[in-house]
């Protein structure tokens, strides 16, 4: 049985991985909070990186501090994995490294690169920076950009809207018809399975892991009232007058502004098919609507 070493593990995907990846592998989570991290390394099979800064709930992370956590950090344990005995090396990207906002087309691994924030810029910096590095011929790195990724105990934007609804609050954007790609944690599991067992079919690079189908803001909505046995209507409120409200909530800390509103209401899609042609993937475990269902059921919970 291959050894897997999870760095991260104690955030909302490492978590999950903890619980889905034993009855295949052994597993266990390693700290770098942990002076001594790097002598319990040097047996391991396979490297997940999670380590990495994404949230600044306090709005106080300046840049220095998004590229400690995800350049700098990637390169210590990069440094590691070349002298360890380990064959695979998975780095936990983001679809900001990308693009953070829109996409009306989806979006393939040799698209150009525009990411805009801190958080974004910093994770194409270590993508850029790991790929520039020379693999002995026995080791493969592996760079994964998933969008969102939701399951139970996700804290994102999909549990703001499912206490709106819940509550029996109508929906104030249904006049904004957008498609967006997801992963549930399901699937994203599913593809660390894959990738580890079916390692010599797979090169080094990046590759975009997503739900097979995006789906809507909107169709999310009418999932959770499904869910909730809710009847609760939607208000189509004029584009204009929203996108006036998000302004006032650049300055005003009210639940809407510029950025939540571009998350919730723009297309951004992108493709998983390079992934799934080099593990020869026909189908994922979970649908986007079956993943979604089962994240929200654990909302009530």
């Amino acid at each position: 049985m291959e050894s897997v070493i999870i760095f991260g593990a104690s955030g909302f995907i490492g978590q999950n991985l903890l619980k889905k990846l034993p009855n295949s592998f052994d597993v266990k989570a390693v700290s770098l909070r942990n002076k001594s991290w790097k002598t319990t390394i040097k047996d391991s099979d396979i490297f997940i990186n999670l380590v990495g800064k994404a949230h600044d709930h306090k709005g106080t992370a300046t840049e220095v501090d998004y590229f400690y956590a995800n350049l700098d950090l990637a390169k210590e344990i990069f440094n590691e994995f070349i002298q360890s005995n380990a064959k695979l090396l998975i780095h936990i990207s983001s679809l900001a490294a990308i693009e953070e906002f829109e996409s009306n087309n989806p979006l393939s691994e040799s698209q150009k690169a525009n990411p805009q924030s801190f958080y974004g810029k910093s994770k194409r910096a270590a993508e850029e920076w790991l790929l520039a590095q020379v693999l002995p011929q026995n080791k493969k790195i592996v760079i994964l950009r998933p969008p969102m990724v939701h399951g139970p105990g996700d804290k994102g934007n999909l549990g703001l809207l499912y206490k709106l609804i819940s509550k029996g609050i109508p929906y104030p954007l249904a006049s904004f018809d957008n498609s967006r790609s997801f992963i549930s944690i399901d699937n994203f599991s599913f593809f660390i399975k894959e990738i580890i067992k079916k390692q010599d079919q797979i090169v080094s690079g990046i590759y975009h892991i997503s739900d097979d189908e995006p789906i809507s803001t909107n169709r999310i909505i009418e999932i959770i009232k499904k869910v909730e046995n809710k009847n609760v209507m939607n208000l189509s409120i004029p584009k204009t007058i929203v996108k006036g409200l998000a302004k006032v909530g650049d300055v005003i800390p009210i639940p809407l502004n510029t950025k939540r509103l571009k998350k919730m209401t723009s297309n951004l899609i992108l493709s998983n098919h390079k992934i799934k042609a080099a593990l020869q993937i026909e189908n994922l475990p979970l649908s986007a609507e079956q993943g979604l269902e089962i994240t929200i059921k654990s909302f009530k919970s």
